[in-house]
């Protein structure tokens, strides 16, 4: 089985967990870049964040070589920003459509992610779901306990 993990990553959360299953599940890594990436800290981040967010703003990607149709299983991983993902999946999901494959869901919050995994599901509707999971901040509360909560998640969804 062929597996891919894209991720986003702004604050190295989602990359950090994203690594931890491309390792596990030996899968090739996507990481999403917008070309003008965001500069604000603190609440303007938040600020600019959810705008971004709500907007579902299309940010200009870098540009990738790769074909996700050479994947059979394809994790899927962002920030949560509005409870929502973050916009450059936007970007990627009007460009590439992810269609009969088997997908799995994750994201990395600061707080409340509610709803988040029915709006992540809309765009990967065409697809078998797999599995989601969220992590609280896992950079800055329990790293090691979040590492491995990933690599079991992992390994559990390329059992079923």
């Amino acid at each position: 089985m062929k597996i891919l993990v894209i991720f986003y990553s702004y604050e190295g959360n989602t990359k950090l967990i994203a690594e931890s299953i491309a390792q596990t599940v030996n899968a090739d890594l996507l990481e999403l870049k917008p070309k003008n990436e965001m500069k604000a800290k603190g609440l303007m981040k938040y600020l600019w964040g959810a705008k971004s967010a709500f907007m579902k703003t299309k940010p200009e990607l870098i540009s990738f070589d790769l074909n996700l149709q050479n994947y059979d299983l394809i994790f899927i991983g962002t920030p949560v920003w509005a409870w929502s993902y973050a916009p450059v999946f936007n970007s990627f999901f009007s460009c590439y459509k992810i269609a009969n494959k088997k997908v799995a869901l994750f994201c990395c919050h600061g707080g409340l992610k509610r709803n988040f995994f029915d709006k992540m599901k809309l765009p990967v509707k065409d697809n078998e779901i797999m599995g989601e999971i969220d992590f609280f901040d896992p950079k800055k509360h329990n790293t090691e306990k979040n590492i491995q909560k990933a690599k079991l998640w992992a390994e559990g969804i390329i059992k079923m």
